[in-house]
């Protein structure tokens, strides 16, 4: 079996209580390990989480509105150190005023409230500048077009999809994104940038190492 780069930052308190143990650690097993509570600010680089919606969505708990956006979506942009350690709930700071405005790229609320208090905490920059550079992350990385229209489950060599994504983001240097996979299924692209979001090699991750994974097509359940 074969875990993703590090485990889904989010998942429903209930949702492990209901899935097999399996499915459970599929999802949340990592080699990198967060510290108990981190301080605002003191991390080494941010590590962007986008998460293919027909796996990501089939969490129970997820919202309807998540489950009905194809293709990419924004999990979370994480503080990451280069040893793989990376903290978690830096302060107690209130998140933005309006988290709705995030629903496009971010499809559920419950996971923008907790994404800010676990890792945007950390940032040390606020909520409004944090989700802006979110965002700005987001868009910066090009989504190669053979992932646009998948209306069937298919096959790809990890190599194969990092290749593609490579060749639609020129500028991003070689180690800068990750695949992520969760009994052989594409669960995640992850990609490294700086603090001021420059696209830099990722340290102290590791990326899926399956032979070839499945991709389950949008409109369809994930594999249970």
């Amino acid at each position: 079996m074969r875990f993703p780069t590090r485990r889904l930052s989010w998942v429903p308190s209930f949702t492990c209580a209901l899935l097999a143990a399996a499915a459970c650690i599929a999802f949340s097993s990592t080699p990198a390990s967060a510290q108990d509570k981190g301080e605002p600010g003191k991390f080494d680089f941010y590590m962007m989480n986008i998460s293919w919606s027909p796996e990501f969505c089939s969490i129970q708990g997820t919202s309807s509105q998540c489950a009905a956006k194809p293709g990419f979506i924004l999990h979370g942009l994480w503080a990451q150190n280069n040893d793989g350690t990376y903290p978690v709930f830096c302060s107690n700071e209130a998140g933005p005023k309006n988290p709705s405005e995030n629903l496009d790229i971010t499809p559920d609320l419950s996971l923008l409230d907790h994404e800010w208090a676990k890792h945007g905490t950390c940032s040390a920059v606020g909520p409004q500048r944090f989700f802006a550079m979110e965002r700005q992350a987001f868009h910066s990385l090009k989504i190669p077009t053979e992932f646009d229209h998948i209306d069937h489950e298919i096959s790809m060599t990890p190599d194969s999809i990092l290749a593609s994504f490579h060749a639609a983001n020129p500028t991003f240097p070689e180690g800068s994104i990750l695949l992520s996979c969760g009994r052989n299924h594409l669960t995640a692209i992850e990609a490294c940038f700086s603090k001021d979001l420059k696209p830099i090699r990722c340290q102290g991750l590791h990326t899926c190492g399956a032979t070839s994974v499945k991709i389950t097509p949008s409109g369809t359940a994930a594999h249970q």
